[in-house]
């Protein structure tokens, strides 16, 4: 975070082309006549992520690599950062026109401050929600370590959080766990503003939880606030305050008669909403000079055709590029180098006070409804290889920093849709794989997730294997940091297959590097993985284990049971020339043989069928096996979507492939049969199908979850002292699920859709909890390619609870969830 004078543009040699101010109101704009609030200087504090050397994340040493994909270290210990607590904060929006008609609201707005909070205003676009919450975070009395104002426009909660911790404490580089997170912001009083926090109520959740003592008070949409709080509905203003705001905006008291009845008519039919107000006013200026009248209230809804009509070109072809980008905000020297505009900043301002655009903390961008309206008028875009050409040349020069191309992450993204829907997919890969390695410094991971699943698809479109491997490797690497442990298991694991395939050690050495640093529940889904000299690491732990010694007999029935494969020293072979299963022997009874057998040509026994083995690699067909989509995949994982507990912990297997392409998919998890064995008792079998969509072809595929719990073994059974999620549950659908408590979180053990015994952790806090997984497909009888992820989020109200799933990401074009929904538990007494 820096203090710096904005009373004037950045400097050139900050490499980002001019300097904004503050942020602009929601349908009552401030005229501004030159750079800074009121035509003078300010000052403000600005949030930045960006380093240049090392970052780290929780406890992880992560040195950002662009060609050759990140690499991490966990930290010694005594290394993690320090932070320094602030004194007091104050992070505010530029000042403005205080609101008409609004000192109603504001007292309920304050009064609801004062108790606490948190508070939501909502209510219909245009409708004021920004002007007032920003007047709001200017006067109102703030806690006592300060007050922080935050946009939240097309950004993550995890964001949003990272900013709150950048603006409290003295930091960089350094991004905090959840848990170290909180810890952290405990004790901290600061109320913070969040304008457009248009999320669910879950990220609202998340979004507050980051900070357990700060008082929210937030804008959007919708209401999404439930249960403790106030939520705070704004309607349109009242008839007095709108003819003040359109004889301010006109310049001139609104005349009597014909004219006060006309202003009348308009406030009635535009339901008191200022913006459209501002819109009447905007076009009665533009008339000639004493000629002007106010549009008669049935013109209202034509009001942005008809400003569109008076536009210049100039003006005109600058709200053309913003509504190019959709709802990303623009720095307006983006705008001056792209636009070719003369005095840049005065003609987006022009456009604000017209109603067709607004300011806002990073830049400019058009407002929602101008995005339809002139793409109806002006059907063709800016040019997309214009854009892509700037912005990749933009993000290229050294003193461009990654705070600063997270502020434009939006304006990235839409760019790199719009190169891959105009059939330019190496434009879209071009864009993100210039952008990761900044947005990836920058710590905030939510939107550098969003890049990363752009260029995934991308690059498999334009063929461009590196990219495919680079942008598969960062997904790895973020999901580590991020503790979504199994993604990170299947991703890296992949990875390593991917740049071992193009014969780049490095890469496949960053890989397998940070894999062993796959919490062990989630590496022994894995079962081989690449070591970073190319050995075979076998995973039972955190770490890797891979001793000279055979498998202590003893010890052979549990790395079956876990899917860590164990070889003895003869057999001990590289994943990257052969595959490798677990095949221990089971039997009907409880016994299970004590060692794997693995001969030369992998050729395995097992009582149950591995469906993951996608083609025992024999040692004259590992070649045609490399060829196939399955060995280019990291093994065979599945995922559950929909059912509460799904096994989901993506049992796969490494697959690699030497330096002549040889090798095929692994299969890492156990048998079938090995969670089976003895005397477990099953309590229920669910059977969810999650139907996904690629192109035209549909993919369905099965998940089988298990319940279950082990003779001779500590029980699992529920009881009536079970609190939050642990113990059993009924679905609506008639099934049973159940739950483990397992630190701060639950886990629930069954059974994927390969065969592979899985185990799915829920993390959260409160009273919501959620897991990721992985989402293949198999319709070729085992599990080839990696389609993409969905969550599934718990949410608990007593004995009660609602379980959501959803599809939140797509590492293929076309994909969709249909069978994605809801489900209700109810805990067994």
């Amino acid at each position: 975070m820096t203090d710096r004078d904005m009373s004037g543009p950045a400097p050139a040699d900050e490499g980002r082309p001019g300097g904004l101010p503050g942020a602009g109101p929601e349908g009552q704009p401030e005229r501004r006549p030159g750079r800074g609030p009121e035509g003078g200087s300010g000052r403000r504090i600005d949030i930045a992520g960006d380093a240049g050397g090392p970052v780290v994340a929780g406890d992880h040493n992560v040195v950002i690599d662009a060609q050759h994909g990140s690499t991490v270290t966990l930290l010694m210990e005594g290394r993690r950062p320090r932070p320094v607590r602030r004194d007091r904060v104050a992070l505010l929006p530029r000042r403005q026109h205080a609101p008409l008609g609004r000192d109603t609201d504001l007292a309920r707005l304050a009064t609801a401050v004062r108790d606490g909070g948190p508070v939501q205003l909502w209510g219909a676009p245009g409708v004021g929600k920004s002007t007032l919450l920003r007047h709001a975070a200017r006067t109102l009395t703030p806690e006592r370590d300060g007050v922080l104002f935050l946009d939240a426009a097309r950004r993550e909660p995890e964001d949003l959080a990272q900013d709150m911790f950048e603006a409290c404490y003295e930091t960089r580089g350094y991004a905090p766990s959840s848990p170290e997170l909180r810890r952290l912001m405990t004790g901290v009083r600061v109320t913070v503003y969040v304008d457009n926090a248009d999320f669910s109520p879950e990220g609202l959740r998340t979004l507050m939880d980051a900070a357990p003592d700060a008082t929210f008070v937030v804008a959007g949409r919708d209401r999404s606030l439930l249960g403790d709080g106030t939520a705070l509905r704004l309607d349109g203003i009242g008839r007095a305050p709108a003819l003040d705001l359109l004889a301010r905006e006109l310049g001139r008291p609104v005349g009597a008669g014909a004219e006060g009845a006309t202003a009348g008519d308009l406030w009635e039919t535009s339901s008191g909403r200022p913006l459209l107000l501002l819109r009447a006013a905007a076009l009665t200026r533009l008339e000639p000079a004493g000629t002007g009248v106010l549009p008669r209230p049935a013109e209202v809804g034509d009001l942005l055709p008809l400003l569109l009509g008076r536009l210049d070109a100039e003006p005109l072809r600058v709200l053309r590029l913003l509504t190019t980008l959709d709802d990303a905000d623009l720095d307006v020297g983006h705008i001056e180098a792209l636009g070719g505009a003369r005095d840049t900043d005065v003609l987006c301002g022009r456009l604000v006070d017209l109603g067709l655009a607004e300011q806002t903390q990073r830049g400019y961008r058009a407002v929602a409804d101008v995005v339809p309206a002139l793409r109806e008028r002006d059907p063709e875009p800016f040019s997309v290889e214009v854009l892509c050409e700037h912005f990749a040349t933009w993000i290229a020069r050294p003193a461009t920093t990654a705070a600063q191309v997270e502020q434009h992450a939006r304006a990235l993204e839409v760019v790199a849709e719009l190169a891959e829907r105009d059939g330019r997919p190496e434009l879209a890969v071009r864009i993100v794989r210039a952008a990761s390695p900044a947005l990836a410094r920058s710590l905030r991971f939510g939107v550098w997730g969003r890049l990363l699943d752009l260029g995934l698809p991308a690059a498999q479109l334009a063929g461009d294997r590196r990219a495919v491997a680079y942008f598969t490797h960062e997904q790895g690497i973020r999901s580590l940091l991020t503790g979504r442990r199994v993604m990170a298991a299947v991703l890296l694991t992949e990875a390593a297959v991917l740049w071992r395939q193009l014969g780049d050690v490095h890469g496949a050495n960053a890989a397998a590097g940070a894999h062993q640093y796959v919490p062990s529940h989630a590496a022994n889904a894995q079962g081989t993985l690449l070591q970073p000299d190319g050995g075979a690491s076998h995973l039972a732990s955190s770490g890797p284990s891979a001793g000279p010694s055979a498998p202590d007999p003893s010890t052979a029935h549990a790395a079956g049971a876990h899917g860590t494969a164990a070889h003895t020293p003869a057999t001990a072979t590289d994943p990257g020339t052969t595959a490798h299963t677990t095949a221990a022997q089971h039997t009907t009874a409880t016994t299970h043989t004590t060692a794997t057998s693995h001969t030369a040509a992998t050729t395995h026994t097992a009582a149950v069928p591995h469906a993951a083995n996608a083609g025992a690699a024999k040692a004259g067909a590992a070649k045609a096996g490399a060829a196939k989509a399955g060995a280019a995949k990291a093994g065979a994982a599945a995922h559950s979507a929909g059912a509460a507990h799904a096994g989901a912990s993506a049992a796969t297997g490494a697959a690699g492939t030497g330096a002549a392409g040889a090798g095929a998919a692994g299969a890492g998890a156990a048998g079938a049969g090995a969670s089976m064995a003895g005397a477990s008792v099953v309590l229920k079998v669910i059977a969810v199908i999650v139907a996904v969509v690629v192109g035209r072809v549909v993919v369905s595929q099965a998940v089988h979850s298990f319940a279950e719990s082990h003779s001779g073994s500590s029980s699992s059974s529920s009881s009536s002292s079970d609190t939050g999620l642990a113990g059993r549950w009924t679905g609506s659908d008639g099934a049973t699920y159940e739950f483990d408590a397992s630190g701060g979180g639950y886990v629930s053990r069954g059974r994927d859709a390969c065969g592979q015994d899985a185990s799915t952790e829920f993390t959260g806090s409160g009273d919501t909890y959620s897991a990721e997984r992985p989402i293949y497909d198999t319709t070729s009888g085992s599990c080839t390619d990696l389609l993409g992820e969905a969550t599934t989020t718990i949410t608990l109200s007593g004995d009660s609870a609602k379980v959501t799933t959803t599809m939140t990401k797509s590492y293929q074009q076309g994909v969709q969830c249909f069978s994605c929904g809801t489900l209700y538990l109810t805990r067994q007494q």
